[in-house]
């Protein structure tokens, strides 16, 4: 995890949780490192901080396979597309728009790269990310079914939110290092 040492580094002092976190929430644990690092990958591209997406990938390419990045990316992806679109047809309750088909292409859905049920917990990650409630539902149902345990699907829930929570944390630490329009003011 050389690369994401120098984002937990780089994270400035009222994020130290986070910085702990970071460390913490990669480790083994009932994850496989496929699972693991697709979610780190697929939540950093989602939280779309460049340095942050930059240093998961370089940590995750040493880790798993190239496929696994693949599907990760590809979740992402897709599920910023469907998280707008199934959020808003919640969000407006109405039953006529969920009769409409979306007509919108998710082929890397049914046909990953790799693993399938991965692929559906890295669309899961992202969705809790994007605050898609349908999403989230019906991809958490999809990998419990497919024998994924409720603590595995809490561990991928715990790395989306810290890693998201690293992309706010550095983009704070981008604003505070930079001076504030009154204090320049004042400098002059």
């Amino acid at each position: 995890m050389a690369a994401l040492d120098a984002i937990r580094e780089a994270l400035p002092e009222p994020a130290r949780d986070i910085k702990l976190n970071l460390q913490a929430v990669l480790q083994p644990g009932p994850l496989t490192p496929a699972q693991r690092w697709g979610v780190a990958v697929a939540t950093a591209a989602a939280a779309r901080n460049e340095r942050l997406l930059a240093a998961v990938l370089a940590d995750a390419r040493s880790e798993v396979e190239p496929a696994v990045v693949e599907d990760a990316l590809a979740a992402a992806a897709v599920m910023a597309m469907n998280n707008v679109y199934y959020r808003f047809r919640h969000m407006v309750g109405k039953p006529s728009y969920s009769e409409k088909p979306a007509r919108l292409r998710m082929n890397r859905l049914v046909k990953p790269a790799a693993s399938k049920v991965d692929f559906e917990l890295f669309a899961l990650a992202v969705s809790a990310v994007n605050g898609c409630e349908t999403c989230v539902r019906s991809h958490e149902q999809v990998v419990v079914a497919a024998g994924v345990s409720e603590d595995q699907v809490h561990d991928a829930v715990r790395i989306a939110a810290v890693v998201h929570a690293a992309a706010v944390a550095l983009e704070l630490a981008g604003h505070a290092a930079a001076p504030t329009a009154a204090a320049a003011a004042g400098a002059a």
